[in-house]
């Protein structure tokens, strides 16, 4: 089953954008169109010969590292090619001369020492027992704060059943079949002890309606509910967040739904079996 797009509300925004902000955008469509699909496969699949390893940077805080001249250079440079970015931090990685970046409404991204360079993707270094993603922990702890800061009120929360012993973030779509199959599974989710903190990711310019419209319920729950089962939602008109959860998940790289996140911001894939996701989230 393919799995749909952001496509429609990339390019929808993209007049709105920077150059930058579209010319990050459009690699993130060219690495959508490539076959990100949304069966259990290949969205869940955590299996992998590269291991995740804990950057140069403080695990609980990435800016704590943050490189000031990197960020002036960058900066500098970005306005030079006529690009108006905030960068936030600038922070060293495992790669000699290489820092990890955060901005404002970007992906985060590499560069070099002196600014000079953007690079997306993973860096992989090699000669240890395993290959390693040096970037991993700084791309959780990018998420861990960042999904942090999103304010339960702006969430549809199914709390766990006795004692909760994890939360999970979901970025869901009403509208996708992996997502309601998730959500069948609510009972024996919550029941594992696990808490779904739901944020609204529509996958297309035609799910956006239907996920305001769950926003704007006045019970959102059985709103969700509802329309997780197929039901045409309508609600009036309200200011609500689901753009900013859909920029939320461009900025933490979701490509489709579900995208699930745990507190720590590490993200264990889409769907997963109720048993499985406790196994993931560590809640056995």
């Amino acid at each position: 089953m393919p799995f749909p797009t952001i496509k429609n509300t990339i390019l929808r925004n993209a007049l709105s954008r920077t150059i930058l902000s579209r010319f990050m955008m459009s690699a993130l469509l060219v690495g959508i169109a490539a076959g990100c699909s949304n069966n259990a496969a290949d969205a869940t699949s955590n299996t992998s010969v590269v291991n995740a390893a804990q950057t140069n940077a403080t695990a609980t805080n990435p800016s704590a590292g943050n490189d000031a001249a990197v960020v002036k250079a960058l900066q500098a440079n970005l306005k030079s090619s006529g690009i108006e970015e905030t960068i936030v931090s600038a922070v060293p990685t495992d790669m000699d001369g290489i820092y990890w970046v955060t901005a404002e409404g970007l992906p985060s991204f590499f560069t070099d020492k002196a600014g000079k360079h953007i690079i997306q993707g993973q860096i992989i270094a090699v000669g240890g027992a395993a290959p390693v993603d040096i970037s991993a922990d700084l791309v959780a702890t990018t998420a861990q704060e960042a999904l942090k800061a999103v304010d339960k009120k702006d969430m549809v929360i199914y709390p766990a059943k006795g004692k909760t012993k994890a939360v999970i973030y979901a970025f869901t779509d009403a509208d996708c079949g992996y997502c309601r199959k998730l959500h069948s599974e609510m009972d024996d989710i919550n029941a594992r002890g696990i808490e779904v903190r739901y944020l609204a990711w529509p996958r297309s310019q035609e799910s956006v309606p239907k996920m305001e419209a769950i926003w704007c319920s006045q019970d959102r729950k059985a709103a969700m509910d509802q329309a997780k089962i197929g039901a045409n939602i309508q609600a009036p008109s309200c200011a609500n967040p689901v753009q900013e959860h859909m920029a939320l998940g461009s900025r933490l790289g979701v490509r489709g739904t579900p995208a699930v996140f745990t507190e720590t911001g590490q993200q264990v894939g889409g769907y997963l079996p109720a048993a499985e996701l406790a196994q993931a989230v560590g809640a056995n």
